[in-house]
């Protein structure tokens, strides 16, 4: 990435691209590092909806107290969800990511009490079971990204009785991994480890990598067992 590289739409395009064929996951905190400057204004231009959809269906559906509330942020990138989610009055927030320079952001927006370096599906969370009231991943289940097999990670952390909420795009690129990742959620709803709670289409998700429309995501809020 070229760090005087104007920022316009059609250059946000190839950056995301660009990280989408990294399959390595040292490449890709290596990218996310040398992005995380530029990444809040890239995301804007791309108009990146999935932290502020997944905090309107917390704010619909969470039930209890929101200052309270334990909120572990799965791939929390820059602080986008827990700005988001601030604003719907909870308060209490640990994150988790990959990327150092994504962390040192999301220090820096003062929402988290804790920060913590780990990449969930390489890893287990370096957290104990039953620890939060509430999930969320916004943006990071993805082709190339999480493994789907890696949400039961974020249903172990999770208190039972708490709620886990995620995100996935729409795009043609993702379909079959979100293909897999709801036969996933769906697997583990029939082993009792989850209840839905509500599933939502959003048309306008964010602009679309490979032409001038939209596409389309999915908010998935799942209370634990």
């Amino acid at each position: 990435m070229e760090e005087k590289m104007p920022r316009t739409v059609e250059n946000v395009k190839k950056m995301i691209n660009s990280v989408h064929k990294n399959t390595l996951v040292g490449e890709k905190m290596d990218f996310y590092n040398k992005w995380a400057d530029t990444y809040d204004q890239d995301v804007a231009i791309l108009e990146f909806h999935s932290p502020i959809e997944a905090a309107k269906s917390a704010n619909v559906h969470y039930q209890g107290d929101r200052a309270e509330a334990r909120v572990l942020d799965v791939a929390c990138g820059t602080g986008a969800v827990a700005k988001h989610l601030r604003a719907c009055g909870f308060e209490r927030f640990v994150g988790i990511d990959g990327s150092t320079r994504m962390m040192e952001h999301a220090n820096r927006s003062g929402l988290y009490q804790e920060l913590k370096i780990s990449i969930l599906g390489k890893e287990p969370l370096p957290l104990p079971k039953d620890s939060f009231d509430l999930v969320v991943i916004a943006g990071a289940l993805s082709v190339g990204h999480v493994p789907v097999n890696a949400i039961r990670e974020l249903c172990r952390v999770c208190k039972p009785g708490g709620f886990v909420c995620m995100t996935s795009r729409c795009g043609e690129d993702n379909l079959e991994y979100k293909a897999d990742l709801e036969a996933e959620i769906k697997k583990m709803k029939e082993e009792k480890l989850w209840t839905k709670v509500a599933v939502s289409q959003v048309e306008k998700w964010e602009k679309a990598t490979t032409s001038d429309s939209y596409i389309s995501g999915t908010v998935y809020f799942y209370k634990k067992s």
